[in-house]
């Protein structure tokens, strides 16, 4: 069983100019060497979450525990923050008119030159940005200069990195790069990290455990494929899967019955097939996304959206039959 880095305990932190804002009693854990995502739609205390772990902000409620012992608040230490833990902001922090090597360089003290010198460069080839070593800050893309913020900030002996959405400049090319190299890099170090995402993909690209926040409060924790074919909640499948979720009324037309709740169907959970259960649907539209299309279809003013492998088979304003081979039954 891996140790246990971090265990948040009831936290509340509110904000008293906004109702409704911040985070309320959450409870969670984090082992050694596990990389955490914090989900949820904007304002939904993600980075409240993230800053409050790290001891940015005063807690109204609760505590941080690392390693065993509280993290202090701003309003108890000079410095904010904890010295073995480091967090990545969208701005990055980095001193843009010096070179790379000295942005990175500059986390380590000056006692053994040349270690500090093999260590440097070590942790450049981790982020694969040798070639960038001379360059200025200024001279770099986003992606570049998140690259170099993230070695900047896991140099000096970091055991928790912490980063607040830390693929929101970086282009779709690169974010995959960018999302094994981080999962890369915990492998070979063993740093625990918790990062702060409104996009599922990074949590289901890289994380061990998921975090949905919604509203300030936690509504589903767990491992990625557990949480995405088990939500508890409307709003997890939503987020996860973009899910078609339906009320009662709507569910009872396509033959679901419920319990008063709602009903969650993923798009591949609808199959483009004859049964003795299909049902007849108008193709409203149909989306191309590579080598699938996304179809959205109607009944009795229904709508859902189903996956066609089988590019071009079905076309707009045909019909079709299709069943509901799966639906999970959960509040919103």
């Amino acid at each position: 069983m891996k140790e246990q880095v971090i265990s948040v305990q009831h936290l509340t932190k509110q904000y008293q100019n906004t109702q409704n804002s911040g985070i309320r009693d959450i409870s969670f854990d984090i082992a050694r060497g596990q990389i955490i995502a914090i989900l949820g739609e904007s304002g939904s205390g993600k980075s409240t979450l993230l800053k409050c772990i790290y001891g940015l902000l005063k807690v109204d409620e609760g505590q941080v525990l690392f390693q065993g012992k509280r993290v202090k608040g701003p309003d108890e230490q000079l410095i904010p923050g904890h010295k073995e833990m480091k967090m990545v902001t969208q701005d990055f922090s980095l001193n843009i008119y010096a070179k790379v090597y000295d942005n990175i360089a500059s986390m380590l003290s000056n006692t053994d030159v040349k270690a500090k010198q093999e260590k440097t460069i070590q942790m450049m080839g981790h982020l694969n940005i040798q070639h960038l070593r001379d360059k200025k800050i200024t001279e770099l893309s986003g992606g570049e200069q998140q690259r170099v913020a993230i070695a900047k900030a896991l140099i000096s002996d970091t055991s928790l990195l912490l980063l607040d959405e830390p693929f929101s400049q970086v282009d779709a090319l690169l974010k995959n790069q960018l999302r094994a190299d981080i999962k890369r890099i915990v492998a070979e170090t063993g740093v625990t990290v918790v990062l702060v995402s409104h996009d599922p993909a990074d949590g289901m690209f890289l994380a061990d455990k998921l975090l949905l926040i919604k509203d300030g409060q936690l509504v589903q924790q767990g491992a990625p494929e557990y949480v995405y074919n088990h939500p508890e909640h409307a709003y997890t499948a939503r987020l996860l899967g973009n899910a078609n979720v339906l009320n009662t009324v709507d569910a009872e037309k396509l033959g679901l019955h419920t319990k008063g709740e709602e009903v969650v169907i993923y798009p591949e959970w609808v199959e483009l097939k004859s049964s003795w259960n299909s049902r007849r649907f108008e193709v409203k539209d149909v989306y191309y996304k590579g080598f699938y299309e996304e179809l959205l279809l109607e009944r009795e003013g229904v709508q859902i959206r189903a996956i066609q492998l089988n590019r071009g088979e079905h076309k707009k304003h045909g019909y079709l039959q299709a069943s509901i081979s799966k639906h999970i039954v959960c509040p919103s």
